[in-house]
This record gives structure tokens, sequence and C-alpha cells, in this order.
């Protein structure tokens, strides 16, 4: 099978289309036909291993000291249809239209994978794809939704809270903003020029445009910041907060975890930075509001998969609206 080849921590250029074995799926897995994945600001972060030095460490072990040797596939959304079934697989069939993520054993930038039918807690989520989603939209909705719909039920969410969202057009953001309004909550998204209309359309209240505009000095206060990026100002963001108000910040640096953690307790106001763990029921959750028709997908490029590190050089601009789709054709 074809497949998008890791070959080394670096720029785009190690991503290499190459020949692979076309895996089988083992007694309590399904092979997954796949048709879509995508490109996220964490892949191209693992690609080129630009993390804080206190997290560069562990995922080198993990993936590999001097080149990725244990994973050799980047890449944790798909869609796409179940191709094969072990034989102790109860939750799937042949031919079903699946979506979701393969956590920590990567691997969507390929023709296709084998997931566990149950899968662990950090070996992702599968679920039967949303009925009025193609598989474009449908990849990419997993960790974006999954990583939004944490963060607001972390900040207790409620009918009429005002909540801000910094990075809101990403992928994460642009989630977030939908589900933000969902749970009745009154939105600001704030992100750069480009985006600021499309934000508009998939519902945010506001919208500031961080190239012109500061939130943390313009007076406002909110019950939530949802800080998607990691970059918006501690001290002044703590005090854009209403009394019991919470700060959410998906992306945080070791000094705002410290912080945050002197925060939490030593005042009425909560700062919430952890690791989403992606649970099954969430993923129906969105799937439920995406066929109710309260959330969709944001898509700004499609790439073939022989384009992947194309892809990747695209979203490491930070231009991106919504998300990035890999297409993959089969012949």
């Amino acid at each position: 099978m074809k497949a998008i080849v890791w070959t080394n921590y670096g720029s785009p250029n190690v991503l290499q289309l190459k020949e692979v074995e076309k895996p089988t799926p083992k007694d309590n897995e399904v092979r997954i036909k796949i048709h879509a994945a995508t490109v996220t600001a964490g892949d191209c972060e693992m690609r080129s291993l630009k993390f804080p030095l206190w997290l560069r460490l562990p995922i080198q072990i993990y993936a590999g000291l001097s080149k990725p040797t244990r994973i050799n596939i980047i890449g944790q959304e798909l869609a796409g249809e179940v191709d094969a079934v072990g034989k102790d697989v109860r939750n799937f069939k042949v031919g079903d239209p699946v979506f979701g993520t393969t956590g920590f054993s990567k691997g969507t930038y390929a023709e296709y994978v084998c997931l566990p039918d149950e899968p662990g807690e950090m070996d992702g989520v599968l679920a039967i794809k949303p009925a009025n989603m193609r598989f474009d939209e449908a990849a990419a909705v997993p960790t974006g939704g999954l990583e939004a719909l944490h963060f607001l039920r972390k900040g207790n969410i409620q009918p009429g809270y005002k909540v801000l969202i910094n990075g809101a057009g990403g992928s994460i953001g642009t989630y977030g903003v939908q589900l933000a309004k969902h749970f009745g909550a009154e939105v600001t998204a704030v992100d750069s020029t480009t985006k600021l209309e499309m934000l508009h359309s998939i519902g945010a209240d506001h919208t500031i445009d961080y190239t012109q505009a500061d939130f943390t000095k313009n007076g406002q206060t909110y019950d939530l910041i949802f800080d998607v990026v990691g970059k918006s100002p501690y001290s002044r963001s703590i005090k854009s907060l209403k009394q019991n108000g919470v700060y959410l910040i998906a992306n945080p640096q070791l000094s705002k975890m410290v912080r945050g953690k002197w925060t939490s307790t030593s005042s009425s106001k909560k700062v919430v930075l952890e690791t989403t763990v992606q649970k099954i029921e969430d993923l129906i959750f969105l799937r439920e509001l995406i066929e109710a028709g309260k959330i969709k997908t944001v898509i700004d490029r499609h790439y073939p998969l022989e384009q992947t590190a194309d892809a990747h050089r695209y979203v490491e601009t930070g231009q991106k609206k919504g998300n990035v789709i890999i297409t993959i054709a089969h012949t």
C-alpha cells in the first residue's frame, strides 16, 4: 500500500511517499480503508519535534531517540470504511463507514490502518461516521471536536456564559465556537483578520482581530477564556476573568502550568491545563450533534496523499481556517 513514511525529525521534507506492507488485523482489530485524514498543528510539532524540552525528550523516548523508529507513519485522524475484521471483533463489520483517531499509534497517512475494536485509553477512538457528513468532513471531527468538548465541559459551561476563545480559527477553535453556542454561551472569537468572516458564519457573536487589538485590554470580562493556542498573556487573561471564572489552556507552557496551580489554589478563579482523554461516548455525542445539524466541519484545503509534505508546510504558516484534509484515492 502507499503511505507517507516519517523518515526523520525535521522539515516536511522528511515525509516521503513509499510502498509499505498492507497491515493485517489482529483478532481484536479492524482494518480501515482510509478515504480521508488530516494535518493538524500537533502532527507538525510531532514531525519536527518543536516541543518544549520537558516534553520533547519523552516523545523521543517513545518514538525514537535519534530518528523515529517506533512510529513510521504519523497522522492521527481518519474517516473510511471497515475493510476487514479480526475474529473477536464485535462492534464493527466489513463495509461500515467509520471515523476516529489512532491515539499514540498514529498511522493515518496511509491507504489502510488497523485499530482495536475496543480501544484502550491511549489507542484513540472509533465510531460509525455521521450519516450526513462526507468522509473528508468526518475525518476532521475527532481531535478538534473532542479537545473542545473536553475543555468546555471542564469549564462547566452554562447557558448565558460569556466565553472567549483565543485561536478560534483552527480545528479546535472552530468546533469550540460551535459547541459553546450549542451550550447557550455568548461567544467572542479571537484570531487573525482573514478568519473573522468565517468565525461569524459558524456562530461567533463577536470577533476580535488579534493583529489589531488585545482582548485583555478592552475592559471586558468573561466566565470562560479558552486559549486554544496557549499564547494569551497569563496575568492579563486572569484579570479578564469574572470572579469564579475559568481559564482553559489547551497548549500550556511550563511556566503557565506552575502559575496555574497557584492561581487555582489562591483565588476564586480556576486554571485548567491537562491532556484530553478521548472517549467513545464523547465521539458519539459529537456525532449526534452533527446529525442534528448543530456542528459542521470547516475545511480550508484538500491535498492528495502524495502532497502531504505540502500540506504540512501550509499548516505551519498558521493561516489555515479550520482544517486541512488529506484525501486518499484508492486505485
